[in-house]
């Protein structure tokens, strides 16, 4: 139980520091999380606000270039006004730079002549599309390949009149590199902040989950000692965590509870037992006296002292009194012998030898005993054992009937496992099946049988001691009793307790 109890108690501290680890990795991953999308998102802005940058400024040059041409402003002139000029304007602001016309065909692109064939020749018709459709009359296309990330801007371009010519288009790669490095020294660092922060909480941990359950183990310590039939002590913790507080407090006012609980049941269990003990005696001693009222009443009317068998009748009327008081005063003797019952003297004991000497005081022939080994020691009452085999053997030989032409009552001891048996068997009467299940109510009776208060004694003596009494019979066959006490093993008994009383 005590081992149970420690493998309870290590599961419990090990779920606490496990679920203290586990809530500073998951806030750990938490921090991780949003802070890498933080730095995705802080990219996802600068390169969009750099691509508008760059935007504004190359219009707001193509506005200048515009306005200080002397070519006609219309579509048609634009290859020839940006013949030379977009090369200035791609080296100045470092990028590419196309320009299609409104219906999306390139007209110029700042890229060499020989690498010209890679520019898309017309603007792809959903891009042109939304384009046309949108107040601001830009658009922002999102594309990736080979994992690279390009962002390419379409805006028109509009004479001093605000009167579209064409259309302006900037490629523009994500170069995520210097975010991906910061990304990289962040969780580099993070690691190193993050296994501190490991070490210290599972230190913390581990101490905070011995101090919670060092005070869980005082609480379920005085729990396991708690008895119904004991004086039990309250717990006083002193400063405690107010979880721990509720439990304590919660404990002793269940041992109040607990202790008024068994004044009271011990009360009634005493009030009930003598009740039903007073309904008992009253009701054996009803029943001789019935038949002594009836022999009375018969005696006075048919009294006659000319009867010359006067004699003959008054020793039989003499005689049924006699029966009747005889059987009275068994009852009060077993009353007597249950209310005195002496206090109990525990001693280790050769179950062997007290069994063989209880055996002593009959004198029946057909009384057997055997014992399988000489020394079987259990720790009991010497009385209270004599007790037991004295009354199962006296049952045994009332149970015989009178024509048995061979009686039989045999006893027997034997070891099994770590316990001591103990068999008493009769080839009697038998118990009928309506009468088993009342066998060990305490009751009182005169009858040859003898199962009456007697067996009620038995199973309270044997069940003091932790053992078991049962029973196997068959009417006409016999019963067979087995009682079964536990043995201690004592190397050292005191032989003169076993011989005192001898």
């Amino acid at each position: 139980m005590k081992e149970k109890l420690n493998i309870k108690r290590w599961s419990l501290r090990v779920r606490i520091f496990l679920s203290m680890i586990f809530i500073t990795l998951i806030a750990s991953l938490l921090i991780a999380v949003v802070s890498i999308y933080q730095f995705k998102k802080e990219a996802k802005e600068y390169h969009q606000d750099r691509l508008e940058r760059k935007e504004n400024s190359i219009k707001e040059h193509i506005n200048y270039i515009l306005a200080t041409t002397t070519y006609p402003l219309n579509t048609e002139n634009l290859p020839l006004i940006f013949r030379e000029r977009i090369h200035e304007l791609a080296n100045i602001h470092g990028t590419e730079i196309n320009i299609y016309d409104l219906n999306g065909k390139l007209l110029k692109s700042s890229k060499a002549a020989f690498s010209v064939d890679t520019v898309s020749q017309m603007i792809p018709v959903n891009v042109l599309r939304v384009i046309r459709s949108t107040a601001e009359k830009r658009y922002v296309d999102l594309k990736s390949e080979n994992g690279i990330k390009y962002r390419s801007a379409y805006s028109y371009i509009k004479d001093t009149r605000f009167k579209p010519l064409g259309i302006l288009n900037l490629p523009y790669i994500e170069d995520d590199g210097y975010y991906e490095k910061e990304i990289n020294n962040f969780l580099i660092r993070f690691m190193q902040v993050y296994s501190f922060m490991l070490l210290i909480s599972v230190i913390i941990a581990y101490f905070l989950s011995s101090y919670i359950t060092k005070s869980i183990k005082e609480v379920s310590d005085r729990i396991k000692e708690t008895r119904l039939n004991e004086v039990n002590e309250k717990i006083d913790m002193g400063d405690s965590p107010q979880e721990i507080s509720l439990l304590v407090h919660a404990y002793n006012d269940m041992v109040e509870d607990l202790d008024e609980s068994a004044a009271l049941l011990a009360q009634k269990e005493r009030e009930e037992a003598w009740r039903e003990m007073a309904k008992q005696v009253a009701h054996e001693i009803k029943n001789p006296l019935t038949p002594m009222r009836l022999t009375v009443q018969s005696f006075q009317r048919k009294f006659d002292p000319n009867d010359p068998n006067i004699k003959q009748k008054l020793n039989e009327y003499s005689d049924t009194l006699i029966q009747q008081i005889d059987t009275m005063t068994s009852v009060a003797s077993a009353f007597s012998s249950f209310a005195s019952m002496p206090a109990q003297q525990n001693e280790t004991l050769n179950v062997v030898k007290v069994v063989q000497l209880a055996l002593d005081i009959f004198n029946e022939s057909y009384i057997t005993f055997y014992a399988e080994e000489p020394r079987i020691v259990t720790r009991m009452d010497r009385t209270q054992l004599i007790r037991i085999i004295t009354n199962l053997v006296k049952n045994a030989t009332q149970a015989l009937p009178e024509d048995e032409p061979m009686p039989l009552v045999d006893v027997r001891i034997f070891r099994d496992g770590d316990k001591a048996k103990i068999t008493v068997r009769d080839n009697g009467k038998g118990i009928s099946a309506e009468d088993k299940h009342r066998i060990f109510e305490p009751k009182f009776t005169t009858k040859t049988s003898g199962m009456g208060l007697g067996l009620g004694i038995i199973k309270n003596i044997v069940e003091n001691y932790h053992g078991t009494i049962t029973f196997t019979s068959e009417p006409g066959w016999g019963t067979v009793f087995l009682v079964t006490l536990p043995i201690i093993e004592a190397e050292t008994t005191e032989e003169h307790n076993e011989t005192t009383n001898h």
